[in-house]
């Protein structure tokens, strides 16, 4: 039996309770903008085979999801080794495309130097492949910011799922309530919000009203947003 049938999420994988703080980060659309170099890749591999996306439809239905779940919807007739030498394509195709290219979201920088000199723990949660992870927080120079990088599709639920958030928070030992998530996509803030955590939502491909239906507290366009910094002064006791 796998270690999750049968059992609640709450007994599973209990809340913490401890007092540790963390900041938490989506990276594709969320610390780069990176949406328009992954649909430009989708279409390359995904166009032959009848689906074609701009922004809008991305946003709605390939951003922020797994990888399994991606397959299941548009490459339903493929066996699953298909499925996923197609998914390997499309992503070396995105990593050949953002490699060099890869720019960090305004505010970001100053934001992860206040954790550090602030102590406060920060995480990585995607569902992107680890070999993406990796190379966009390399490329933006921060992969030794980060203490632990959380890879959705490792583990028997991605998001919109919770248990990627909290396997974040318990990489580090940080309790949901003093802790803060930041987000581009619809399933990103229900996997955040899910969890506990205060989610913020980034303007890079959803509106203000999307992000905030999807159930982010606070929406930005940038991490130097005055409001945001009042909210993580006030979660991280700053």
């Amino acid at each position: 039996m796998r270690r999750d049938e049968g059992l609640s999420l709450g007994e599973t994988y209990p809340m913490l309770a401890g007092p540790g703080r963390a900041l938490l980060f989506d990276i594709d659309g969320t610390m780069a903008d990176t949406d328009a170099l992954h649909v430009e890749a989708f279409n390359e591999v995904f166009g032959p085979r009848g689906h074609v996306f701009d922004r809008a439809r991305a946003a709605k239905e390939l951003m922020g999801f797994s990888t399994a779940s991606i397959c299941e919807r548009f490459l339903p007739g493929e066996t699953p080794e298909r499925q996923a030498a197609i998914m390997d394509e499309k992503e070396a195709l995105f990593r050949k495309l953002v490699s060099g290219k890869v720019q960090p979201m305004p505010g970001l920088m100053t934001l992860l130097a206040l954790a550090d000199r602030a102590g406060i723990p920060t995480v990585a949660v995607t569902n992107a492949p680890r070999l993406n992870a990796e190379l966009l927080l390399a490329g933006l120079g921060i992969m030794n910011r980060f203490k632990a990088i959380v890879i959705g599709d490792e583990l028997p639920h991605a998001k919109p799922h919770p248990l990627p958030y909290l396997e974040g928070l318990r990489a580090v030992n940080a309790a949901a309530n003093l802790s803060v998530a930041f987000e581009d996509s619809r399933s990103g803030i229900a996997s955040a919000s899910a969890a506990g955590i205060a989610t913020v939502g980034v303007r890079s491909s959803l509106s203000h009203a999307d992000l905030v239906g999807a159930g982010a507290r606070l929406t930005v366009a940038t991490f130097d947003d005055p409001d945001l910094m009042k909210l993580i002064a006030a979660k991280m006791g700053w």
